[in-house]
């Protein structure tokens, strides 16, 4: 239904970061039909099935004092600013500076840039000048961030977290409180007190900004992950869940409240411009929406991929992503299917094709279709499997060491690359855990043949390998530049071959190998950087995961084609592979 008809046509708004100038993928056959000297010529072109995403998610939010809108891209490790007026969007904070992941962001008076610096536990100051001065280092995990005239406030996102004033100009930061259940964005209300949300307790508190006991001023608020003030000093709490819900509530009167549901999954940050428009960022799917009143929204910057990363295909042809904070899938293209999809298609009046959101399931990264349930693996060592009928979440496993790739077995027993433990594991009907292979490199990947015969990408060596019933392992392929992605196709097994780019496909029985496409967006896109050290974007800071580890899945469709992530870019692309030679 979504994503395996015809390729979308649909030119985006904001040109790929792998674009050749003329709006096809390098390497891919142009309005000319010519092909670069190595593409097979009886392949077919590499396809987008939906349109390269221009912010790599978007978490903080704020007016500069030029009028443009400056989004923190946590994910990307930049922040780039907003021309709402002409849609010109350009990178104010490259990912190569000092910072590493931006979350949020605020302006002083004098026009300076303070952002947090979350990973690392940092505040930055950026001049108007564009130098950066270190505010303050080990903090753990800040977030919210706001200032009050020439006045630096953080607070920290983590269970018993701290809300400080810091001091750009020197001196020790005051703590103002602590026992913060998961801080996030602030600001300071018209009574002149800091407001904040409690992620966890679903609580709204507020407190002077010299000191003093804090007040809870909103309980049973749906999961509060920022508080804004419009220009009438109206409260505006916004939801993190899948709805796009936002509370306003009366804090002159009666404390009653009101809520719109936009259907934009995954808040996270909102701002008001000079009109009082309101316009909104979410952490799961990136994008700047203009949300109205009454809940419709307009697409200022359109939404996309976070990744995505791990990618399967069901037997309906349905195409799913696991994109980091979400199960994700490119649009529905088909008329028809608009009636019943997800929540994140309803109130959309942009007229962009944007990316289907199915699930918010944190730090996802691999991905397979079984039948009518998906099994997940994630950053916090989870295996689980989810069952859309009853919207049920199980997990399976849990402990393990960054567990990546994952598919099944012709018993049903789940085969998982546990990319941390060096190991590829099944995991029975019963949830027993059974090592079938260990003492790999970084395996990435797995995949089975028609016969039930595991392979394994394994990055770090540089090879693919196939597991024996002994757990020992065979070589199909060595000298490999970063194979990931692994999927079989009849005879033929298909790597993602991410450090030089291309997708390689391997014949276990005549050793053949040969290019099938090559100049893909997969891995860091041009402009990016190398992002964090990889001993960093794996960290796990204080209890949650840090940045994530770019993963370029692939998989087989059951019309015979291949689709695989293209994460330099925020696609899922479609490859017609050339067949066994």
């Amino acid at each position: 239904m979504s994503g395996l008809g015809e390729a979308n046509e649909q030119e985006a708004a904001y040109p790929s970061r792998y674009d050749d100038g003329t709006g096809h993928l390098p390497g891919a056959p142009g309005p000319s039909k010519e092909r670069r000297p190595g593409v097979p010529a009886d392949r077919r072109a590499v396809e987008r099935l939906n349109p390269a995403n221009p912010l790599w998610g978007s978490n903080g939010i704020a007016f500069g004092p030029d009028g443009r809108l400056y989004v923190a891209e946590f994910l990307g490790g930049r922040i780039s600013a907003v021309d709402l007026a002409g849609g010109d969007l350009d990178v104010v904070v490259a990912s190569d500076g000092p910072v590493r992941s931006p979350d949020d962001l605020a302006f002083g008076a004098d026009g300076s840039m303070y952002i947090a610096d979350l990973v690392p536990g940092r505040v930055w100051r950026r001049s108007p000048q564009g130098a950066y001065t270190l505010v303050c280092d080990g903090l753990k995990n800040p977030n919210g961030i706001t200032c009050i005239g020439d006045r630096l406030f953080v607070n920290e996102m983590k269970a018993d977290g701290r809300l400080l004033e810091l001091f750009p100009d020197g001196g020790a930061p005051v703590v103002l409180t602590e026992g913060l259940a998961l801080g996030n964005a602030m600001q300071r209300g018209p009574d002149g007190y800091l407001y904040y949300p409690h992620m966890v307790t679903g609580q709204v508190w507020r407190i002077p900004p010299d000191g003093g006991v804090p007040e809870m001023v909103a309980d049973r608020v749906d999961r509060p992950v920022a508080v804004r003030f419009d220009r009438g000093g109206v409260l505006h709490v916004l939801s993190m869940g899948p709805e796009g819900i936002v509370t306003r509530v009366d804090l002159h009167g009666s404390g009653s409240r009101t809520q719109v549901v936009s259907g934009v999954v995954g808040l996270d940050n909102a701002a008001f411009d000079a009109e009082n428009r309101m316009f909104v960022s979410s952490y799961a799917s990136g994008g700047i929406t203009e949300m109205r009143p009454d809940g419709r929204t307009r697409s200022i910057v359109p939404r996309g991929f976070d990744g995505p990363y791990g990618i399967t295909v069901d037997l309906g042809g349905t195409v799913y992503a696991a994109d980091h904070y979400r199960v994700a899938g490119p649009p529905v293209s088909a008329p028809a299917a608009h009636a019943s999809a997800p929540v994140e298609n309803r109130g959309e009046a942009s007229g962009h094709d944007e990316v289907t959101s199915h699930l918010l399931a944190p730090f996802v990264h691999g991905i397979v279709a079984d039948g009518e349930v998906l099994h997940l693996t994630s950053q916090f060592g989870d295996v689980r499997t989810y069952d859309p009928g009853p919207r049920s979440l199980r997990t399976r496993v849990s402990g393990l060491s960054r567990p990546m790739g994952v598919t099944v077995d012709p018993a049903g027993s789940l085969v998982v690359a546990e990319t941390g433990g060096g190991r590829v594991l099944a995991v029975g009907k019963d949830d027993t855990v059974t090592v079938l292979a260990e003492g790999l490199g970084r395996p990435v990947d797995v995949a089975l043949d028609a016969e039930g015969r595991v392979y394994v990408s394994d990055e770090g060596a540089g090879t693919v390998l196939r597991v024996e019933p002994d757990g020992t392992t065979t070589v199909i392929a060595d000298g490999l530049d970063a194979p990931q992605g692994l999927a079989v196709l009849g005879d033929v097994l298909y790597t993602v071959e991410t450090g030089r780019r291309r997708l390689r496909a391997l014949s276990p029985h005549t050793s053949a190998s040969w290019t099938e496409a090559e100049d893909l967006p997969v891995g860091a896109p041009p402009g990016l950087g190398a992002g964090l050290p990889e001993e960093e974007a794996e960290l796990f800071t204080h209890g949650l995961p840090g940045l994530a580890r770019r993963f370029a899945g692939i998989a087989a469709a059951p019309d015979g084609s291949l689709v695989l992530s293209g994460n330099g870019e925020g696609t899922v692309l479609r490859v017609i592979p050339s067949g066994p030679r």
